[in-house]
């Protein structure tokens, strides 16, 4: 015997279409059109005709009662489906690494575990003649304006020609120095103090 199959979306059949009657006072047409009775009772359903369910949906309002402040909260939630969200970016549980059972610290060694993860400093949005003239300076990140400054201050003390006799050596290092200074004094990630 073969199956009968089932329409899951079919609310009515055609005897029961034809027993209801729209629910507007004084309407004797055929309700065969639903609206929900209320909010808290979405599955429950008002039979109606085209005329008055138009009408019905027209005037029905789903906040209806309810305060801003638990409107905006419901629209958010329905943004998300209301399921659980976290800011973009923040680790609640210290990354992926820590639903591991790991007593021997394996992932550690491996470079996976949260020890492990990387850590920025602010370091990585120097340009890399940023980075080379820190280098020439021998100061390293964070370093403000003012560490530049006294730096440079230093070194130029130490590699001038006249302080070393007018060698060749110091006057190139002082033509580095004097770069890395300009590079570093116009760049705009260093704070200024």
């Amino acid at each position: 015997m073969p199956r009968r199959r089932v329409n899951p979306l079919s609310t009515t059949d055609g005897a029961a279409l034809h027993q209801r009657v729209c629910e507007a006072p004084g309407c004797p047409l055929h309700g065969e059109y639903r609206a929900p009775r209320a909010r808290d009772r979405l599955n429950e359903y008002r039979w109606f005709c085209l005329q008055h369910v138009r009408e019905y949906n027209s005037k029905w309002d789903y906040f209806a009662g309810l305060p801003p402040e638990q409107i905006e909260a419901h629209i958010r939630a329905d943004t998300t489906w209301r399921r659980p969200v976290w800011p973009l970016g923040a680790r609640r549980n210290g990354g992926p690494y820590v639903r591991v059972n790991d007593p021997l610290d394996l992932s550690d060694d491996a470079g996976l575990g949260e020890r492990a993860q990387p850590k920025f400093d602010g370091s990585e949005q120097l340009t890399p003649a940023e980075r080379t003239a820190l280098d020439v300076l021998e100061l390293s990140w964070p370093s403000t304006l003012a560490d530049v400054k006294s730096r440079y201050k230093e070194l130029v003390k130490l590699h001038h020609p006249d302080a070393n006799g007018g060698a060749r050596e110091a006057e190139e290092k002082l033509k580095q120095i004097n770069a890395a200074y300009s590079t570093l004094r116009a760049s705009e990630h260093l704070p200024a103090e």
